[in-house]
Formats: C-alpha cells, sequence, structure tokens
C-alpha cells in the first residue's frame, strides 16, 4: 500500500502565506516527480507546481514569484510554500507523485485527500 498524507491547509487572510506537506509511505522503491495541485469550487482541477526528483521545477503562470515547491527524497516528502495568498488561490490542494512500489515494474500516479487552503479578503 502507498499513501500520500498532506497537511497544512487552513484559512488565512490575503497577503498570508501557508506551507503544505505532503509525506508519501509504504512499499516505496522509488519517487519520480511530485506536484500539487488544485480545484476551486466549479473549476477543473489544475497544475500549481511540480517538481522533478532532481530538483526541476515549474510552476503555473499564476503562482509564479509567490509559491515555491521543494521535496526532501529521505523522507519521500514535497512542500508548497504559499506566499502573498490571493482569494483566487481559495481551492482544495493535493498532492501527487509518481511512485514505483516494490515488486512492481512500472510507475503509478498517486494522490493525497486532498486539503483546503481559503483565503479571506
Amino acid at each position: 500500500q502507498v499513501q500520500l498524507v498532506e497537511s497544512g491547509g487552513g484559512l488565512v487572510q490575503a497577503g498570508g502565506s501557508l506551507r503544505l506537506s505532503c509525506a508519501a509511505s509504504g512499499d516505496i522503491i522509488c519517487i519520480s516527480a511530485m506536484g500539487w495541485y488544485r480545484q476551486a469550487p466549479g473549476k477543473q482541477r489544475e497544475l500549481a507546481a511540480r517538481i522533478t526528483r532532481g530538483g526541476s521545477t515549474n510552476y503555473a503562470d499564476s503562482v509564479k514569484g509567490r509559491f515555491t515547491i521543494s521535496r526532501d527524497n529521505a523522507k519521500n516528502t514535497v512542500y508548497l510554500q504559499m506566499n502573498a495568498l490571493k482569494p483566487e488561490d481559495t481551492a482544495v490542494y493535493y498532492c501527487n507523485a509518481g511512485i514505483r512500489r516494490i515488486g512492481g515494474r512500472y510507475e503509478d500516479d498517486y494522490w493525497g485527500q486532498g486539503t483546503q487552503v481559503t483565503v479571506s479578503s
């Protein structure tokens, strides 16, 4: 079994900061890319930020310069530091990872349960 457990969401005023964490656990051999997606009410899920195992990153234009994604490979954990938050950042944030399990030949896509981020104006 593999689990992705997110933490760090909550309610914050516009201009504030939050840090999300997502820890992967289970029978894991290797994790390739990890990312954070978000889904606002009535909208499709979209990529916010993504990081490869080697540390290369890419961001949605809407969060560039405000969000920073990082990871700790030894802890199988990915982080999302969110600064200068705006009301339009309000969404459920989902962790995503490409994981190869013990005994598996291929990598599969895994998702966390989601954590709510609400930014008040």
